[in-house]
């Protein structure tokens, strides 16, 4: 007996099959035109019928450059292959679809021996370590992660074999010293750090220390203050005064870090205004008339009402953003539900990147979705019951500066001279 299937001819009547690999991982993030150009070009490729270039342009209404474009995207994420008939020739070339399961798991794949994952490493989960490091970033950026950040930084971990503490540590720096805090970004010098055999922060410290020993004057002063940080590009730009202008040294200015005992926000523009007091009194012990005017113990100091005017406005917004969230969570208790699995999950992803399970990609893909999924959920949600999407999150009196006076730059916001100038009475 033969068996014989009924032949479509009308390739509108088929089907094109799209790799799911291809939607979670690669369309999010390309340009929409890049993707048009692959899913059109992909069904005539299921159907094995013949395509130029500019066929492409001209059914999708872009132009022809676009579409070559499109080709070299798609080329360089590695999931389509170019085939030139004449190497010289780089405008023509045949387009080959791969297949994006073989590429993850495919024989190749399956027979490459499996990177092992230090036991250290498998054991950070456990003892709470990744937690604790998540926590750490989180408190220092200043916001909750976004999509596969906390992912991200455990492949550092592994690939770069960097400490968690160095990965605190270089989103701290990446923060202060360079205004940037993407996920990318701060892998970028991880990645940076890590090609110089940089794998903990006593290594970069002594690179940093080797290459700029100014720099660790400014670290000396910001540990005394209690910041283990870096140094803004203002805050460099008053120490490199007490230093080059004042010519005080590290010694004097440590004494007068001394002087911030018992302030609740002590920070560089305290240590300033003493230091110039210091300066101008003419070798006076610091004690004098002028000192004790512009000292930041004495709390008529403008610019100790203009920082503890700061301190209010966070409290004060926090404790805000507290009652609305209860509010929320009183209303529709899925909303907390939701959030606290989010977290739950993003936990799970980071002990699935340390298993070295074969399926760990899959298993990490479906985790996300599901975050994906509970994020649209509480979104609904919110709006479902007449709150703005986010109505829940912080909200600071100047957005600005995030209620601390200083820009990302290092530079004062506009805010701080508004309160200087009602702290000192000439409103």
């Amino acid at each position: 007996m033969n068996f014989k299937r009924q032949i479509i001819k009308d390739y509108y009547l088929h089907d094109t099959r799209v790799e799911n690999m291809f939607i979670n991982e690669y369309m999010a993030q390309a340009p929409g035109d890049y993707v048009k150009v692959y899913l059109f070009a992909l069904m005539y490729a299921d159907i094995n019928v013949p395509l130029e270039n500019s066929i492409i342009a001209k059914q999708l209404s872009i132009a022809d450059e676009d579409v070559l474009k499109a080709w070299s995207y798609w080329e360089n994420q590695g999931i389509v292959r170019k085939h030139y008939k004449d190497a010289a020739d780089k405008y023509h070339y045949q387009v080959e679809f791969l297949n994006l399961r073989e590429l993850a798991y495919g024989k190749k794949s399956r027979q490459k021996k499996a990177e092992k994952v230090p036991d250290h490493l498998k054991n950070l989960m456990d003892n709470g370590t990744i937690r604790n490091m998540y926590s750490e970033i989180e408190r220092v950026i200043g916001r909750l992660f976004e999509g596969k950040e906390p992912a991200e930084i455990l492949t550092w971990i592994r690939d770069y074999n960097i400490t968690p503490e160095l990965a605190v540590y270089a989103y701290s720096y990446c923060s202060s010293h360079r205004n940037n805090n993407k996920c990318k970004y701060v892998g970028a010098v991880v990645k940076e750090w890590a090609d110089k055999g940089l794998t903990t922060i006593g290594h970069v410290e002594k690179y940093l220390q080797e290459n700029d020993n100014r720099h660790y004057l400014y670290k000396r002063v910001l540990k005394a203050l209690g910041f283990l940080r870096n140094a803004t590009e203002e805050e460099k730009r008053i120490m490199d005064t007490w230093f080059d202008q004042m010519n005080f040294d590290i010694e004097k200015v440590l004494e007068a870090c001394k002087k911030t005992t018992g302030i609740s926000n002590p920070n560089i523009n305290y240590i300033n205004s003493i230091l110039k007091a210091w300066h101008s009194s003419d070798n006076n012990s610091g004690r004098g008339a002028q000192a004790q005017a512009t000292s930041p113990t004495n709390p008529s100091n403008p610019i100790n009402m203009v920082m503890r005017s700061y301190d209010e406005d966070r409290a004060r917004n926090e404790a805000a953003a507290h009652k609305r969230r209860q509010e929320v969570y009183k209303a529709i208790p899925r909303v907390k539900e939701i959030e606290s699995e989010i977290r739950k999950i993003g936990m799970e992803i980071s002990k699935v990147m340390l298993s070295g399970r074969d399926d760990a990609k899959i298993q990490m893909n479906a985790l996300k979705n599901k975050v994906n999924y509970l994020n649209g959920e509480k979104a609904f949600l919110l709006t479902e019951h007449n709150y703005t999407i986010d109505y829940i999150d912080l909200k600071y009196t100047c957005s600005h500066c995030k209620d601390t006076g200083i820009l990302d730059t290092g530079e004062r916001c506009s805010c701080f001279a508004e309160k200087l100038k009602k702290a000192s009475g000439n409103d």
